[in-house]
């Protein structure tokens, strides 16, 4: 597409003109879905069009959204409303365009969007504040940045700079922090890292929920002369497929991190701001981290927000020169009147509370709608409002978020598959909208297993 400027400038300006309309004519809703597609095709990723998590490329109208429809669902471009089950993969934890949060930011908007870079901006000290009250242990200080990808880069550039003796990071395996280089060499999906040759050196891995293998690990290292210096971890791994480890591991991480004199890091970008059932998932464990890694749902589905907690000790270090880690648009006014606005939501309408009772409800009628389907369902599990559904493969499980789509209801997978599909509503779901995705999943696992009946009937003898 050769460059033509005016061109640029009169298709901008139609979308704008549809940005500003309060309500879309079938007309518009037709124009959109085929530009979309289109747009995809032609200059995004024709990839996008070809693995869809929900729905398929024959359908690809059925997934162009539009709009939010209350706190807790999406409107697509045809009116059509689906009850949100995947929460931006945890973005949205106080719903869709909180009243509140868009409020703040609005009003922030008005005064300043974003800082002068070179004066001190009051939001940023007051936010980092209200987060060292916030947070458990001796975590208080803070650097703000845009994203988890971004916060992990800060943590792992922390921990190095902490103590220059000990280079050494241990990750876990179906651990997954981000994809920037620092990030993805701390994540362990290989489908996510060989295309890009080598990682940072000095990073290793152990398998998640095993402190025979890490005490094993640092051990080694030690005596080999690569001490490890942190130790990277998500109290439950989302991405991995929610794996929940047992009740004595984060407690004994910490032991060994304190016995091998390593910092712990904690990833709380998705168990975070009251996603598990606490405010903070390591609370469960009785666990204090040395880093904490925050992103997601701390910009209140509003702004992208992400921000490092550490203790003094470790922040101790940027102390004499704070430039040797900055970013343009972190802790900018927006973000850090979302993420207050988004604190106070969490904590007046108790929201973690919310969480840990309403998981129990939706896990209690996940697993009874699973019962039966054994043939489909491997396993039904969760924490809070970050749940998952184990299938017996891949295709099962885009079979069955077609399922639920069909059902109005949106859930997906993880990014590149669809054997773990998470259920990560927002924390403010509905008693009545909880039921309805249960019913929804009874009735898919039912449809789900009539195809497979059907298929079995049709099937040539061998």
């Amino acid at each position: 597409m050769k460059q033509n400027v005016a061109q640029a400038g009169a298709y901008a300006k139609k979308v704008l003109a549809l940005i500003e309309k309060d309500d879309i004519t079938r007309e518009d809703a037709a124009w959109i879905t085929r530009e979309t597609i289109e747009g995809f095709r032609q200059h995004v990723n024709p990839g996008f069009l070809e693995y869809r998590k929900a729905t398929s490329v024959e359908h690809a109208a059925a997934a162009v959204e539009w709009s939010d429809a209350g706190l807790n669902a999406y409107r697509d471009v045809n009116g059509h409303e689906f009850i949100d089950c995947l929460g931006g993969f945890g973005i949205f934890n106080v719903g869709h365009r909180n009243p509140h949060v868009v409020k703040a930011v609005a009003a922030q908007l008005r005064r300043q969007p974003l800082h002068s870079q070179d004066l001190l901006d009051p939001l940023r000290a007051m936010l980092a504040k209200t987060l060292s009250l916030l947070t458990p242990g001796e975590l208080e200080y803070v650097f703000f940045c845009n994203s988890g990808t971004e916060a992990i880069e800060a943590a792992l550039k922390l921990a190095r700079a902490y103590d220059s003796a000990k280079q050494t990071i241990i990750g876990a395996t179906r651990g997954f922090h981000g994809k920037s280089y620092g990030a993805l060499s701390a994540s362990a999906k290989g489908e996510f890292r060989r295309p890009f040759g080598a990682m940072l050196p000095n990073i290793e891995h152990v398998p998640f929920n095993d402190l025979i293998e890490l005490r094993r690990r640092m051990h080694t290292l030690k005596m080999v002369g690569e001490e490890v210096g942190a130790v990277i971890l998500e109290p439950i791994q989302g991405e991995g497929g929610v794996n929940i480890p047992d009740d004595d591991y984060l407690p004994g991480v910490r032991a060994l991190c304190d016995e091998y004199g390593a910092l712990l890091i904690l990833d709380e970008v998705q168990t975070g701001m009251g996603r598990t059932g606490t405010m903070f998932c390591c609370e469960q464990y009785g666990v204090a981290p040395d880093i904490m890694c925050l992103a997601k749902a701390f910009g209140g589905g509003v702004i992208p927000a992400g921000a490092v907690i550490g203790t003094k000790a470790v922040f101790s270090r940027l102390f004499n020169n704070p430039f040797l880690h900055t970013t343009t648009f972190g802790g900018n006014p927006l973000a850090c009147a979302a993420a207050l606005a988004t604190i106070s939501v969490l904590i007046d309408e108790k929201l973690p509370q919310r969480a840990a009772r309403m998981g129990e409800r939706m896990l209690t009628g996940m697993k009874r709608a699973a019962a039966g389907h054994e043939g489909i369902v491997v396993d039904v599990r969760g924490r809070g409002l970050l749940m998952a559904i184990e299938f017996a493969s891949n295709e099962l499980g885009f079979a069955f978020g077609k399922e639920m789509l069909a059902r109005g209801i949106l859930v997906a997978g993880t990014l590149v598959n669809a054997l773990v599909v998470r259920v990560e509503p927002p924390l403010t779901i509905g008693e009545d909208q909880a039921d309805r995705v249960c019913a929804a999943m009874a009735e898919s696992l039912e449809a789900l297993d009539r195809s497979r009946a059907k298929k079995e009937q049709v099937a040539p003898a061998s």
